[in-house]
């Protein structure tokens, strides 16, 4: 009688999905170059998602955010999509202006309010340019902003094969030793509402790299998966005029960390001034079932 052979590790994780991998905590770039990432620089950034502008009460509301994110010692700014809550060009352009105040670079990602149209974003382009599917290296870590849309679509969504065909001729360029972390509109954890089709395929061409986190906007709620080191998460949003899906009523954005190869973040919540309580409907009584804030740290 023949016995069976066991399957090697690195052949047990190459058949794993790159979604159950990082649910359980195996991303094997993690843990085959963990040694070799050494330290590069501890930095903090900011993660920001779903502002949603659409009015100019939304401005001064984001004037007092930033005004906020200025004093965390921040290196730079991602921005997780939905800038906009109607994808125009005035709007967008307001959103522009209003992180140039910062003082910081802010890479943005777009989210599926940015289109004007089902098909078309040529304010979003016109007003970042080069902003779908990009990359970037800071002390030593690399980022890359993932389009994760398909036109207006909210839901029942796929990753379309221009960011497939992207990923398939990029992620392989990536230092596989250096820490790496992905940014996108759409979540990517396993089982978040929201996620789009196609997500375990592209994430499978992220395995040989260093993945430490993968920050994500559209489901306006604290969402985590992990086992491991390598994390998927999403956030409330930080929009004057929309609500979380989760019913909670707090309003922010986190500050990340890169310090020894990993990533921690805390959230940090921005109260609405008064003047702008009743144009936000923070008049209504919150949600009683609403879930515990988001841990500070992570």
């Amino acid at each position: 009688m023949k016995t069976a052979s066991a399957i090697p590790r690195r052949e047990a994780l190459r058949r794993i999905s790159g979604g159950a991998l990082l649910a359980l905590g195996l991303w094997p770039g993690a843990l085959s170059l963990k040694a070799k990432a050494g330290e590069p620089g501890a930095f903090k950034f900011i993660v920001v998602n779903d502002t949603h502008y659409l009015s100019p009460d939304c401005g001064q509301w984001l004037e007092v955010v930033i005004a906020r994110m200025k004093s965390e010692g921040a290196e730079f700014c991602l921005h997780c999509g939905d800038l906009t809550e109607k994808g125009t060009h005035s709007d967008l352009a307001a959103t522009r202006d209003l992180f140039k105040t910062l003082g910081l670079p802010t890479y943005v990602q777009i989210g599926n309010h940015d289109y004007l149209t089902q098909t078309d974003r040529e304010a979003y382009e016109e007003m970042f340019p080069s902003r779908l599917n990009y990359g970037f290296e800071h002390r030593g870590w690399q980022f890359v902003g993932l389009d994760s849309t398909e036109g207006l679509r909210y839901e029942k969504t796929s990753i379309q094969p221009a960011t497939r065909r992207w990923v398939e001729e990029n992620a392989g360029k990536l230092d596989a030793a250096k820490p790496t972390v992905l940014f996108t509109h759409f979540p990517m954890g396993e089982g978040v509402k929201y996620r789009p089709n196609g997500t375990d395929d592209m994430l499978e061409r992220f395995k040989p790299v260093n993945l430490r986190g993968v920050f994500c906007g559209h489901y306006h709620a604290f969402t985590l998966r992990q086992r491991g080191e390598a994390f998927a998460v999403t956030n409330r949003c930080c929009a004057l005029k929309r609500n979380n899906h989760d019913g909670s009523s707090g309003k922010g954005y986190f500050v990340a960390e890169a310090r020894d190869g990993a990533v921690t973040y805390r959230f940090v919540e921005v109260d609405i001034p008064d003047k702008l309580k009743v144009v936000a409907g923070e008049t209504k009584k919150p949600a009683t079932n609403a879930p515990a804030a988001p841990p500070k740290a992570q």
